[in-house]
């Protein structure tokens, strides 16, 4: 039986709720749709808002042949297979224009380096149009080469109204208490929500605070990686280790990983831990910190939460100097609040002959003691290293 979700998902982008920012008029994804604009691109943004949705209603008006694959459990094999399929279409219809071959790779971050690398020649030759679907940030997961020939939209997460337009297009009936309930569990993610209500449905026959509840026994469900048990989850964890207790880090690492936490999230906290919390008492904590990213990177699940639980202790046991980290919010604060001032000209760069007739670089001492801050800001302390 098709799943709800299926059966209500928007079929144009008069139906499609959300993300005006993108598909209101005038906007650049409604444009691309409109005028049959055919390119690469990757959607990220939080669970539930629509990126699945928008790569159909794309396909859908260019035309194309659209082909889906999760990053989860497909390969370089599926790809080409897809390829090796357009390429015999295109000698069996040599005489007419073919359709265009659009691939969706939900959880694109999913990819590793090398199938990411397998797929560049083919979008870059355009022999397919690849979109993909991400709830991580792109910068990270997907390699320089690939992320330069695809342009990055981001979808922001369902608001409050637009959940509710979505959740009474399902047509179950609920009362006003449920929806309230429905609405604040979900965080956004309206496939989430959808699911509860058919599940709810299905069985205990009717939608109510309670039957939604009941429908929430998956320990998944109950971390949603952009719901309040995530935030708070990883909070626990990083302030365990600010307060050197080992047991409490490790115990809430364990319970991120076991719940399906991105490990890579994890390392990527833990290495900024390492310069805004021990910073300047232990500077090798970055190393150690960085050393655990690559190793969860290059090894991956379960054995690198080995690594993990390695980092976790030596940070939590680190000493803790947060006198580099706070330096730098003054100093951010004054370059936001002051603008441009201007450089003392002896520390600037006496690049061309009128520069240095400008006095551009004049005077200089590489191991001054003046200060070398614009003259507004002379006599300004930001750093001021822990006693």
């Amino acid at each position: 039986m098709e799943p709800l979700a299926s059966k209500i998902r928007p079929k144009n982008l008069s139906e499609f709720v959300g993300q005006e920012h993108l598909v209101g008029i005038g906007k650049p994804l409604r444009i691309a749709i409109e005028k049959k604009h055919l390119f690469s691109f990757i959607l990220w943004g939080p669970p539930g808002c629509g990126k699945t949705t928008l790569a159909k209603i794309y396909a859908k008006n260019l035309d194309a042949q659209l082909y889906e694959l999760s990053a989860v459990s497909a390969g370089k094999d599926d790809v080409k297979r897809i390829v090796d399929e357009g390429a015999a279409e295109g000698k069996l219809f040599e005489k007419t224009e073919s359709r265009p071959k659009v691939l969706f790779l939900d959880e694109i971050h999913r990819f590793n380096k090398a199938q990411q690398d397998f797929l560049l020649p083919y979008v870059e030759k355009g022999t397919i149009t690849l979109i993909g679907a991400t709830t991580e940030n792109p910068s990270f997961e997907i390699i320089a080469p690939l992320l330069s020939r695809c342009r990055v939209f981001v979808l922001n997460e369902l608001s409050e109204k637009e959940m509710r337009i979505i959740v009474r297009r399902t047509k179950v009936k609920m009362e006003s208490e449920a929806e309230d309930w429905l609405v604040a569990m979900a965080n956004g993610d309206a496939r989430q929500a959808i699911t509860m209500i058919e599940n709810a449905q299905k069985f205990y026959g009717e939608v109510t605070p309670e039957s939604l509840k009941d429908t929430l026994q998956s320990k998944f469900l109950r971390y949603d990686k952009k719901g309040e048990e995530h935030y708070n989850t990883i909070s626990a964890f990083i302030k365990s280790m600010r307060a050197s207790q080992p047991d409490a880090a490790l115990y809430y690492l364990a319970r991120m990983v076991e719940s399906g936490e991105d490990p890579k999230f994890i390392a990527r906290r833990m290495v900024i831990f390492a310069s805004e919390d021990v910073g300047m008492a232990n500077p090798t904590a970055l190393v150690v910190a960085n050393e655990v990213f690559r190793a969860v990177e290059e090894i991956g699940l379960p054995e690198c939460g080995i690594n993990l639980s390695h980092g976790v202790v030596y940070l939590a046991l680190a000493k803790k100097d947060r006198s580099a980290y706070n330096a730098y919010i003054k100093a951010t604060k004054d370059a936001k609040e002051q603008g441009n001032l201007p450089i003392p000209l002896k520390i600037r760069n006496p690049v061309t002959k009128l520069m240095k007739e400008l006095d551009y670089g004049k005077g200089y001492e590489r191991y001054t003691k003046d200060d070398l801050l614009p003259e507004k800001l002379k006599g300004r302390k930001y750093y001021e290293p822990k006693e």
